[in-house]
């Protein structure tokens, strides 16, 4: 798969502990818009997917953490690689976090189904929204999004860049 860019922070220690954390997000297109998760709390655009569990193949995550967060259901036979993010920082245990972030195109069942979502996704009230490219840049790059930690600047750093490829190579 093919590197989009990387983000590195440069604030880690190098020959530190290392946390391996790679994810799966999903880049559906309906009608010229995306599905993205809106953060009710925070008011930020992002893909839905997630980090992978023990054991599990990236198609399998990338199934599951959509559903979970979208209520979508993900058809495995027209899941296509798009790109992968490389993000290197300052971990919250360990000195290093290092994610691999790897997008797919696919496309989705027309019935939604309910969702299931981690305890912080309910809190900042991650809500399914088509939305065009351009939306989703703007609400990014221009609302204020509360108190955000390097974590989460680097996910809207990461997030808004991948919709700005979307929008210049797949013309949304």
């Amino acid at each position: 798969m093919r590197k989009l860019f990387e983000i590195d922070f440069k604030d880690y220690d190098p020959n530190g502990t290392k946390c391996f954390r790679p994810s799966m997000r999903a880049i559906i297109v309906r009608d010229g818009k995306l599905a993205m998760i809106h953060s009710l709390k925070f008011d930020y655009y992002k893909f839905p997917g997630g980090g992978a569990e023990e054991g599990e193949s990236q198609i399998e995550t990338l199934v599951r953490e959509v559903r979970e967060e979208a209520g979508l259901t993900v058809i495995p036979g027209t899941v296509k690689e798009f790109g992968y993010v490389y993000r290197i920082q300052k971990g919250k245990i360990e000195d290093m976090f290092i994610q691999n972030n790897y997008y797919y195109l696919c496309e989705v069942e027309d019935k939604p189904s309910t969702t299931n979502l981690d305890d912080y996704e309910a809190e900042e009230g991650f809500t399914l929204e088509y939305v065009t490219a351009d939306e989703a840049i703007r609400v990014n790059s221009t609302h204020a999004h509360g108190e955000l930690n390097d974590h989460w600047i680097a996910m809207l750093q990461r997030e808004t860049r991948v919709l700005g490829i979307l929008k210049e190579e797949l013309g949304l």
